[in-house]
């Protein structure tokens, strides 16, 4: 069973196998320093060792899903901001990482601003990621003489395509809930005030799916990201072998030939 961690800068619970990671630094947007990233990549890893978990919800506290990097905290280092920076990157590397690793899906549940490698990274890192219509996404790392991280220059581009996510994190467009669903960044948009109540329809969606079969799926697609169509089907033929061995893969056959829904058990 998942770990509850019920103070600090990340809050986690879990109920009906589905976690809820929230961040808790809401004077600073969640703003990312590395006691806070230590702390997502603790609640994170507590995601992992628990067998039964179908599903990770990730928002934030306050008005903000996140501003990224914790800018008062980076601006107090001085001159020993790069030592300081190649620690949070390094927390920010494994979390991001972890969230991919994850065998359950991970839903981003974004309102307000996601931006920074610590937003808007995390964003292009979920599976899933439902917006509020009033939500605002923005790379903003070369705004401020950074570049982008988290995975960005990856992830993005697979989503977006080159030409569009060149744009995006050299221009720094402040993009709406409605362009992003368009570029792909954003799997849906609701109206804020159904925000809540969406993320959790689908994670109840997910959570009553074959656990395995969502979990190799998950790992085909995120390494598919490196390599070529050749080098990704024998690792889909095996994956399909080994998942047709399962409990989950014959009631789901048999649902099909008796008509019903099935009744997945993760065996």
């Amino acid at each position: 069973m998942t770990e509850v961690i019920a103070e600090g800068d990340v809050l986690l619970d879990v109920a009906d196998g589905v976690a809820s990671l929230r961040m808790n630094r809401p004077g600073s947007a969640n703003g990312m320093s590395v006691g806070f990233l230590r702390s997502l990549y603790e609640a994170l890893m507590a995601c992992h060792r628990d067998p039964g978990l179908r599903v990770l919800v990730i928002s934030g506290n306050g008005r903000h899903f996140s501003g990224g990097g914790d800018v008062r905290d980076f601006a107090s280092k001085g001159h020993g901001l790069p030592d300081y920076l190649r620690e949070v990157t390094s927390w920010l590397q494994v979390s991001v990482s972890a969230m991919m690793r994850l065998p359950a899906p991970v839903i981003a549940q974004v309102h307000g601003f996601a931006a920074g490698g610590g937003g808007f990274g995390l964003v292009c890192a979920a599976d899933f990621v439902v917006a509020a219509d009033t939500a605002r996404f923005l790379p903003a790392a070369t705004a401020v003489g950074m570049a982008p991280d988290a995975g960005t220059t990856v992830t993005l581009s697979r989503i977006v395509g080159i030409r569009q996510a060149m744009r995006i994190v050299l221009t720094n467009p402040r993009l709406t809930a409605a362009e992003a669903h368009e570029l792909g960044i954003v799997t849906e948009v609701v109206p804020e005030a159904e925000l809540a109540e969406r993320t959790l329809a689908l994670a109840g969606e997910l959570a009553a799916g074959a656990p395995r079969a969502i979990a190799a799926t998950k790992r085909l697609m995120w390494d598919g990201l490196g390599r070529s169509v050749e080098q990704a089907l024998p690792d889909e033929a095996r994956t399909v072998a080994e998942l047709s061995g399962t409990a989950d893969a014959r009631e789901g056959l048999a649902a099909v030939l008796e008509r019903r829904a099935p009744r997945f058990t993760g065996r």
